[in-house]
């Protein structure tokens, strides 16, 4: 049996996956056009990082339309990651992301309900 060995480092986001999901939901922004026709789903993304940890060649492998997939383009060239330490080699890294889009739930009002009785 082979063992394999991992001789290079890929490009990581700053805090990992926890931060990445935050800087996630921060940033996202529901297109309108989505909440119009009610589309929810993932966007399932694939995309390069430089050996400076820049974003590039953004594709999207699976959409949902109605603009959500030129967000989750947007979001996804926002991200900077922290360049990898490979003995000087300069390493490009691939990377896979999916980008859920679930319509925010509007805030309930409630109404104000005034009861009174005209007194003469």
């Amino acid at each position: 049996m082979i063992k394999k060995i991992k001789f290079l480092n890929k490009a990581i986001f700053p805090g990992g996956q926890i931060e990445l999901n935050k800087f996630l939901k921060k940033n996202l922004q529901y297109p309108k056009e989505a909440i119009e026709n009610n589309i929810q789903g993932k966007v399932y993304l694939k995309f390069k990082i430089t050996p400076k940890g820049k974003v590039y060649d953004v594709f999207v492998l699976k959409g949902i339309g109605y603009g959500c997939d030129k967000e989750a383009i947007r979001l996804v060239k926002l991200l900077k990651y922290i360049p990898p330490k490979n003995r000087r080699l300069k390493v490009t890294t691939y990377k896979k992301i999916n980008i859920s889009f679930k319509i925010p739930k509007k805030p309930i009002k409630k109404r104000i309900e005034i009861k009174y009785t005209i007194v003469k």
